[in-house]
């Protein structure tokens, strides 16, 4: 089949990859071309544009930063949407707004193309294991027939959730989720730290009873060895979280829990909201 995915940067690259080895045909644009330089050794093809990928492509692909970047991407003044064609399938995989979401899906059917929300879980990892979990909002047969397949090479936990929107409503309650998580293990650490427990053996304590959890076994040992790489960048769970508690304001919900992640992560610095995976919260707790 001819792919064509828009984003390939610390997740988008691997999950891009998987299509290739399964023996797709990809096409693939990145604003920064360099981070397609892999892709394309591998038999990828560059597109100069995104809206290129209409043209060559059957099911279109993308995972790209913020709301605003996945609104130009696909309704932009050069957005895909420019070029798109009766019966073509386009995927958004980037955590982004449930009302976006619904919005792209009108105005595409309104050409005959169907635009489903395809937000995912799992970090650097998942992407380059291939064990992400994904969330599936958009019309069923289309998710079910053509789509599915495809995102079958990139996860293992695959979840339909129901009509446009609904993706990423799920998306942005696993956020939720990761906020608290997040913030535990981070005091967890602190004040193990305080009472001068050993780090390391806490860590092998803990994260195999009842305070374990993804966030405490997946970044934790990163926190203990001033790893901050990104395997998700602070900004992306900033703007999930906003989004989260946008949502929230609608419904008139009161979620604390995140409204307090939320602040910790705003009051990082720029530099490193900026450069530096989740984990960073360990450097407002100074661990």
């Amino acid at each position: 089949m001819k792919i064509a995915w828009i984003g390939t940067g610390v997740m988008g690259n691997s999950m891009a990859g998987h299509l290739i080895d399964a023996g797709h045909e990809l096409f693939v644009f990145n604003r920064t071309k360099s981070k397609t330089d892999n892709l394309v050794r591998r038999g990828a093809t560059l597109l100069k544009e995104a809206k290129e990928a209409p043209l060559f492509a059957d099911v279109i692909f993308t995972i790209v930063g913020y709301p605003k970047d996945v609104e130009d991407v696909y309704l932009g003044e050069n957005g895909l949407i420019k070029t798109a064609k009766k019966g073509q399938v386009f995927v958004d995989m980037t955590t982004s707004s449930p009302t976006l979401a619904q919005k792209i899906t009108n105005e595409f059917e309104k050409i005959g193309a169907y635009a489903l929300d395809l937000p995912v879980t799992g970090g650097d990892i998942g992407a380059r294991n291939a064990t992400l979990s994904i969330m599936a909002g958009g019309d069923k047969k289309t998710y079910e027939e053509i789509v599915l397949p495809l995102v079958e090479k990139l996860g293992t936990n695959i979840t339909y959730f129901g009509e446009a929107g609904k993706g990423q409503y799920t998306k942005l309650a696993n956020q939720i989720a990761i906020a608290t998580t997040m913030v535990s293990v981070a005091e967890s650490l602190k004040f193990a730290k305080e009472v001068d427990l050993d780090l390391e053996s806490f860590f092998k304590t803990v994260s195999t009873g009842s305070g374990g959890s993804f966030s405490m076994t997946s970044y934790a040992p990163r926190i203990l060895k001033g790893d901050y790489k990104p395997g998700s960048f602070v900004h992306h769970f900033i703007k999930d979280m906003k989004l989260a508690l946008e949502e929230c304001e609608k419904m008139n919900i009161k979620l604390p829990g995140l409204e307090t992640t939320y602040k910790v992560y705003n009051e990082l610095e720029e530099k490193v909201r900026k450069t530096n995976g989740t984990q960073a919260i360990a450097k407002w707790y100074d661990i």
